[in-house]
């Protein structure tokens, strides 16, 4: 065993000085994350088509009837299940089953009779901005909607309606509050994805993969001291995009570094296992680099860092299941903004695992019967 790590340890330094001997290769892995985390912070911007929202009619009156036939009408808002109580909206929110609660108060009815005006309250789910600015838009719209059928029916004049709107971890809505988290795991992909993937394609591009074949190095050794340190830059690059969304932005951190740490190094171990199966399977450098490519952007689209993947075609959604984006980007949200801990992550944490197990030794596997 202790000569196994020794071996492990030396390939570990070996690969480490391969990648950060070159002052120019050092800057590339540090400066890039940050121009791109402040890049996006501030010009990117996301779009909804869909909102799937839970109701709670507590009224349930001819008004309120009325109101929730101008949402389902609008061809935007997708009712995705009634509520009974206001206990409910706080797991509905929290488990992700909608994207926002449209509650209507009792006395709904009564308060546009009278002249009060009745209350739409609209709880969002910020953790995700789309959810809260634009579904708000929509709110907005068919409340005024609303309006103008009310006063045209009874030749009234003012608004019988207006909106309370209340943001979860995300109190003022901010796109930025949603679009940094993410990029925790996104960025950090990019440098893992290439530098695992341009491991062996290295060895055999620059002569040096027999070599590494007569040593004492097993190939499971080999893959263990080629994926590490991709893993450890990872890691980092994720910790500095962390400390611009801190500290930078100042965007507050709710959960905690040991549930999130443990995501990402789930999530790394997976991207790296991704990226050596490709690196196995590449004769040279340039091939590595155009499958890598190749893959890169699928992922990123499928990932819901750009788009709901709930608007997404049902095939595209399926293929979602294969993407570790996809889980590393709701886990650091839910951990960042939400604060939620290791019980309410499992549907996130285990699809990592597995995709894990499975590309790890298929690169292993490809590795040792060098099929290419």
């Amino acid at each position: 065993m202790n000569a196994t790590l020794h071996r492990i340890r030396i390939l570990i330094r070996k690969e480490l000085i391969a990648i950060l001997k070159d002052p120019r290769s050092r800057l590339v892995l540090v400066v890039p994350v940050i121009m791109q985390s402040l890049l996006f912070g501030y010009a990117a911007t996301f779009d909804l088509n869909e909102v799937p929202y839970a109701l709670l009619d507590t009224d349930r009156s001819k008004a309120s009837t009325q109101f929730v036939n101008v949402l389902d009408g609008s061809g935007v808002f997708d009712r995705v299940m009634n509520l009974s109580s206001a206990n409910q909206i706080g797991e509905v929110i929290g488990k992700k089953r909608a994207l926002l609660v449209i509650h209507l108060p009792a006395n709904f009815e009564r308060d546009i009779l009278s002249g009060r005006g009745g209350v739409v309250q609209v709880i969002a789910d910020g953790r995700n901005s789309n959810t809260g600015n634009v579904a708000a838009s929509y709110v907005t719209a068919a409340v005024d909607r609303f309006n103008t059928e009310w006063n045209q029916q009874r030749g009234a004049s003012g608004p019988p309606l207006t909106i309370d709107t209340r943001a979860w971890y995300n109190p003022n809505l901010e796109t930025r509050w949603a679009m940094i988290p993410s990029l925790i795991g996104a960025l950090s992909m990019l440098q893992v994805l290439m530098l695992s993937a341009l491991s062996v394609a290295r060895e055999r591009e620059q002569g040096t993969f027999d070599q590494l074949l007569v040593t004492p190095l097993r190939p499971t050794e080999i893959m263990i001291g080629k994926a590490v340190p991709p893993i450890l830059i990872g890691l980092t690059q994720s910790s500095i995009i962390f400390l611009v969304a801190r500290f930078w932005f100042g965007i507050p951190f709710q959960g905690s570094l040991l549930t999130l740490y443990s995501g990402l190094l789930l999530f790394t171990t997976a991207a790296v296992g991704i990226g050596l199966a490709l690196s196995a399977f590449s004769k040279t450098m340039q091939q590595a680099m155009l499958y890598t490519f190749v893959l890169l952007m699928p992922m990123m689209l499928l990932s819901g860092l750009t788009s709901a993947i709930s608007n997404m075609p049902k095939a595209m959604q399926y293929l979602t299941y294969a993407n570790p984006l996809r889980y590393a980007i709701d886990l650091v949200r839910r951990v960042y903004l939400e604060g939620a801990g290791f019980g309410y992550l499992y549907h996130d944490m285990w699809p990592l695992v597995i995709i894990a197990l499975v590309t790890l030794p298929v690169a292993v596997w490809l590795f040792r019967h060098r099929l290419v």
